[in-house]
């Protein structure tokens, strides 16, 4: 492995972006968006922004597991790192035989291989900068990822013998080297050196363990790979007072013990990881079905989501659900259409979210606001039925709302309504296409088993703790709603779905169009009052027999049923009984059934002998004998009906109570206008003002184009040229005694964060908020945002300094150091 020379090597970051050629900025850009708002001055500005933790947290959540590994054991290595050091905590000293608690394992040769793509990808992401013999992680990604007692490492080592004994009297420390048996020595600074010597000294610390109780061993296997801490008692065991005087456990607080890094190292034969993982999950398919039965599966699939989506439509325009004052579907209205729909509740929600993704619902704005179907819903119905499939799937596979969500508790503990506010999660989208693309990644018409394709994505973005789960949430979900939207079939991803994920919609409806059920034009009727459809209908046909009769049953057949009650829908709608039955035969591949054809005869002789109005409300009928039996009948006494003529009765109740209150008792009144006309009954069609879909809530800053690029890259370049350029010396006058010569912003920020890598103290001069001006001697700890913290000698304390208000900066001389 090639090393870079001492001389001449970046000391910081910015140095280090200076010597990249323009397509690996543009290339770091174009992985980190969030450094491009607003565009940097100069390169120094941006490895600042860089280094913010805001920033770096977002690059470390999109790494894959194997890269955030490397970057996990360059934070528990020395700061620099060599490569071969690094690798070592990669892969380890191989397998020991007979040591108990060993974590050597055998060398895997994948791990050398991925090393040098892992650590290229940190370097180009700016986490990782120096040559291969100082390889350095940004000091904000070693505070994220190194061990602390507050924060354990993802590596489950503890802190250093050096970090772990900072507090702990010279006279104690003296008591552990001597029970180590290491010499005596003058200051704790060397003693602590001595220790960490033997932890790293295989030989030596071998022979130290090999002297160990076995109930020492025991312990130390049970801390070996994490978390490193455990407890004592005020008198500890024989076998944990033995570690105690050696070391091997040392105190972090009163009863609180913890394994110190080196030692655990040297236990685990040198390797940072249990499991290093430098090869993604193979995706073995455990079904393989013919692609063309995958793809038949998902185009029935589709077909029916297509139907359900029409159904939500038909049903919200004259059944509009209100929306709840904090926005959103109430729990009783869900219901009530998983109901119509024939579903559960939570495909329902996911129904009504797809239809609203597509701009096809949404709430129409009044006072008494309704959800209902948009004007567009009607121009997708008039599509044919592949290309409004086509744009149900590319809205669903675009949307951030999250129809899984509902039911769910916000961070107030409030439920997520469908349709409501805070289903959105930026995720999705991205999660949803990188599921479909490692189906496409399989052979045609294979499926893999959802735990998985789990692992895959897992690896890919590993979550960021052990309960956020949301991305493997995501993934489940994307797998339910991919089949019930017919993207997929039996688990795997059809011919139309690929086109889909590549983007072409025309492309997928094609594909889909020959696999769709041709609509048909006939229903079989039978002598039971029935209607069998033995296919999907015809749009006109399926609507004037929705009207006619009622849904009885679903599935490849659909069996429609007549009774007295959907005529009499049909008769109210305008319809009459030569119309029916002309429509009956026309579209019928069977004869018009004698039972059906006295059924609408006999409805229609009785609708309309009575007539309601308005009175309050009155009754007419031409034959007085009915009207005779009409105010015999007990039934009709809380209608309060009295005789106004021999053909007209008056009633006390409003005409849609009449009207219900005859149609309870048996008979078939039809409704009259002022002028004597019948009205015909229609449910109103409601539609909301036009309306524009849900858009997208994007994860972070969008991705720069090329244009974008190219030309932040040149500000950058230029910004740092002029930053950077050297000047001509101007005569000046030479600074007072004890003064501090002038530096530029830029000048400051690099020599301040060059102090904070290298550990030295500086001279800076600085103007508070009142104006006074002093000089201060500090050791820089962190550079962000602005600001420099600081240990302040002069003070003795650590303090924060606006870099603005500091007015030059210089290196202390080495006598002063």
């Amino acid at each position: 492995m090639t090393t870079s020379r001492e001389t001449g090597a970046p000391r910081t970051l910015a140095e280090e972006l200076r010597t990249r050629p323009d397509d690996a900025l543009a290339a770091l850009l174009s992985a980190r968006p969030d450094l491009l708002n607003p565009v940097p001055g100069d390169l120094t500005q941006l490895a600042t922004r860089a280094a913010t933790r805001a920033s770096v947290v977002r690059a470390l959540d999109r790494l894959d597991r194997f890269t955030l590994q490397v970057a996990e054991a360059l934070a528990v290595a020395p700061d620099p790192c060599p490569y071969p050091v690094l690798a070592g905590l990669m892969t380890g000293w191989g397998h020991i035989p007979g040591r108990s608690g060993s974590g050597g394992l055998p060398e895997d040769p994948r791990i050398a291989e991925a090393l040098p793509r892992a650590v290229a990808a940190l370097r180009d992401q700016a986490l990782v900068w120096g040559g291969e013999d100082r390889l350095r992680l940004v000091r904000t990604v070693r505070e994220l990822l190194a061990p602390s007692a507050a924060r354990p490492s993802p590596t489950g080592l503890g802190p250093t013998v050096a970090e772990a004994t900072a507090g702990m009297s010279p006279g104690r420390l003296q008591q552990i080297i001597a029970a180590a048996g290491l010499p005596a020595t003058h200051d704790p600074v060397t003693a602590v050196t001595a220790l960490t010597a033997l932890f790293e000294d295989r030989t030596r610390m071998a022979e130290l363990l090999a002297t160990a109780p076995e109930e020492a061993r025991a312990v130390l296997g049970k801390l070996l790979w994490g978390p490193p801490y455990g407890t004592v008692t005020a008198e500890p065991a024989p076998h944990l007072r033995w570690l105690l005087d050696r070391g091997l456990l040392l105190p972090t607080a009163p009863g609180s013990v913890v394994l110190p890094r080196e030692a655990a190292l040297h236990l685990r034969a040198g390797r940072a990881h249990r499991n290093p993982e430098p090869a993604a999950p193979a995706l073995e398919p455990v079904t393989a079905h013919a692609e063309q039965l995958a793809d038949a599966t998902a185009a029935g699939q589709a077909f029916t989501a297509l139907a359900t989506v029409e159904e939500l439509l038909q049903t919200w325009e004259t059944d509009s659900p209100l929306v709840l004052r904090a926005g959103g579907l109430s729990v009783r209205d869900l219901k009530r259409t998983a109901a119509a729909l024939d579903t559960t509740e939570t495909a329902a929600a996911f129904w009504t979210e797809l239809a609203h993704a597509a701009g096809l619902l949404a709430s129409d704005g009044d006072v008494d606001e309704r959800y209902a179907p948009t004007p567009a819903s009607d121009d997708w119905l008039a599509l044919p039925a592949e290309h409004r499939w086509a744009h149900l799937a590319g809205a669903w596979l675009a949307a951030t709302r999250t129809p899984g969500l509902v039911g769910d508790k916000d961070a107030k503990g409030r439920t997520l309504a469908a349709l409501g506010p805070d289903l959105d999660r930026s995720p999705a989208p991205e999660v949803r296409r990188r599921v479909l693309e490692l189906l496409a990644s399989l052979p045609a018409g294979a499926s893999v088993s959802p735990d998985a394709l789990l692992a895959r994505l897992q690896w890919e973005r590993p979550p960021r703790t052990a309960t956020d789960d949301l991305r493997a949430r995501l993934a489940q979900w994307t797998l339910d709603e991919a089949e019930l939207l017919g993207v997929t079939g039996r688990g795997a991803l059809s011919a139309h779905g690929r086109a889909l994920l590549d983007g072409s919609e025309a492309t997928a409806a094609n594909l889909l169009a020959p696999l769709l059920p041709e609509p048909l034009d006939h229903v079989l009727l039978q002598a039971d009052l029935t209607a069998v459809a033995p296919g999907p209908l015809r749009r006109p046909l399926a609507q004037m027999l929705g009207v006619l009769a009622d849904v009885e049953s679903k599935g490849g057949a659909t069996v429609y049923r007549f009774t007295p009650d959907s005529v009499r829908r049909a008769l109210d709608a305008g319809r009459t009984a030569g119309d029916v039955l002309a429509f009956l035969q026309e579209h019928s591949r069977t004869p018009v059934p004698q039972p059906l054809a006295y059924l609408v005869e006999d409805v229609a002789r009785r609708h309309g002998r009575l007539r309601v109005g308005a009175a309050s409300s009155y009754l007419r009928c031409d034959d007085e004998a009915v009207l005779a039996e009409l105010l015999a009948d007990r039934r009709s006494a809380p209608l309060r009906l009295r005789r106004l003529a021999p053909t007209v009765l008056a009633s006390q109740a409003a005409p849609d109570a009449l009207l219900e209150g005859l149609r309870a008792m048996g008979y078939a009144p039809a409704a009259e206008s002022a002028e004597g006309d019948v009205l015909i009954a229609r449910a109103d069609i409601h539609r909301t003002p036009p309306r524009t879909a849900p858009a997208p809530v994007p994860e972070g800053p969008p991705v720069p184009d090329e244009t974008l690029l190219g030309a932040a890259v040149r500000a950058i370049r230029a910004g740092d040229m002029a930053a950077t350029a050297e000047r001509k010396p101007i005569a000046a006058p030479a600074p007072a005694d004890g003064g501090l010569p002038r530096t530029t912003s830029a000048e400051t920020l690099a020599t301040m964060q060059a102090a904070v890598l290298t550990g030295a103290a500086v001279w800076i001069g600085y103007v508070n908020a009142e104006g006074a001006a002093s000089q201060r001697v500090i050791a820089p700890v962190r550079v962000e945002g602005g600001f420099v913290t600081a240990y302040d000698h002069t003070a003795d304390e650590v303090r924060t300094y606006p870099l603005h208000r500091i007015t030059g900066v210089a290196e202390l001389a080495d006598d002063h150091a």
